[in-house]
């Protein structure tokens, strides 16, 4: 039976340790309460910045080896002292996938589902943790977080096609869809967000969704910006792969087609990145391929940042390194939000 997110927060475990992948809280205490202030998700006891990164040169290749002098921070226009520069290999990571079963899935799933399996098999190490979900006119859990990857396998070849004409549970008790109130069709900011803020957002080191769909939503209740904010909020880089049956489209560039420049800006402001695989089994398992080489080839740098002034907002940063005098390309999320102790990391009211 599958089990699926519900719109209310779902049970999870408050982690102890502080989360490397965190946005910087002060040690001050936190203000008094007020009537609505949102309940906290979250606290460590540092003020800090980490941020994960991968370096590529002018050909695409991904750069080793470089040092702490080789890059340099900004935020908000304003340079920053890096405390801690290193090669990030080995952390454990925790991972999501975001499967696309809507309609316009048809005629692919089941080469999502093979490459899909493929790629866990691959990725996960002794220490690392994923999760399924897919969605459609609803937002299901296939498979909770699980070390695993012939559990995540058996809840991939389950997934099935959904276009909304059979009944599912009740929404808001663990049995069935996020509420949508308008008409739904691909609700794949809902499942972003969901993703994000129930799944995400109290686990420590790096994080990464990986969402497999031809990137057009239909019907979510939450805006981009809802979806993007909630991934940087949780710090997840989020991959897209996405997959276009350009036939399903009406053949060329189908009828009011955006999904492309929606996943371009969720993946560069998240510090990940949108490969285009279109129809092709090849292309889906060396772009898997790809996002495993860059999730096991990232740097981390920590500074402690100069505005000490937590007070919720979203602070720019600009990562900028060279080689030899030559500038390399930075994949890095654009930012973060500036959280006190015991703030909430939430997007909500």
């Amino acid at each position: 039976m599958l089990t699926a997110l519900a719109a209310a927060p779902l049970a999870m475990q408050a982690q102890d340790a502080p989360d490397p992948g965190a946005s910087p809280v002060s040690d001050a205490p936190p203000p008094p309460p007020t009537p609505n202030m949102p309940k906290a998700t979250f606290s460590v006891t540092t003020t800090r910045v980490d941020l994960f990164f991968t370096v590529r040169d002018s050909h695409g290749a991904l750069i080793p080896g470089l040092k702490s002098g080789d890059c340099s921070v900004e935020e908000d226009k304003v340079p920053q002292t890096i405390k801690n520069f290193e090669a990030q290999n080995n952390l454990p990571l925790t991972l999501g996938m975001l499967l696309d079963t809507s309609g316009s899935m048809q005629n692919v799933l089941p080469m999502e589902k093979d490459a899909g399996s493929q790629f866990f098999r691959a990725v996960l190490k002794q220490k690392d943790e994923a999760f399924l979900i897919s969605f459609d006119v609803n937002v299901d859990l296939l498979s909770d977080f699980t070390n695993n990857p012939r559990d995540l396998e058996r809840a991939l070849q389950h997934a099935k096609i959904n276009t909304g004409g059979g009944s599912g549970g009740v929404p808001g008790i663990g049995q069935g869809p996020v509420p949508i109130s308008r008409p739904k069709g691909t609700v794949l900011f809902d499942a972003v967000y969901v993703a994000s803020r129930e799944k995400l957002n109290t686990e420590t080191g790096r994080k990464a969704l990986v969402i497999i769909s031809d990137g057009q939503d239909e019907g979510s209740d939450e805006k981009l910006k809802d979806a993007i904010e909630a991934a940087q909020k949780s710090n997840v880089i989020v991959y897209v792969l996405w997959v276009v049956d350009r036939s399903f489209y009406g053949g060329g560039g189908g009828f009011g087609f955006v999904g492309d420049s929606d996943m371009q800006k969720l993946a560069k402001e998240t510090g990940g990145r949108v490969i285009n695989v279109g129809t092709s089994s090849n292309k889906m398992e060396d772009a898997f391929a790809q996002i495993e080489d860059e999730l096991r080839t990232q740097y981390l740098i920590t500074y402690a940042p100069a505005n000490t002034n937590m007070d919720g907002k979203f602070r720019n940063i600009s990562l900028n390194c060279k080689s030899e005098g030559k500038e390399l390309k930075v994949q890095a999320r654009k930012g973060y939000y500036a959280l006190p102790q015991g703030g909430d990391n939430s997007t909500g009211p």
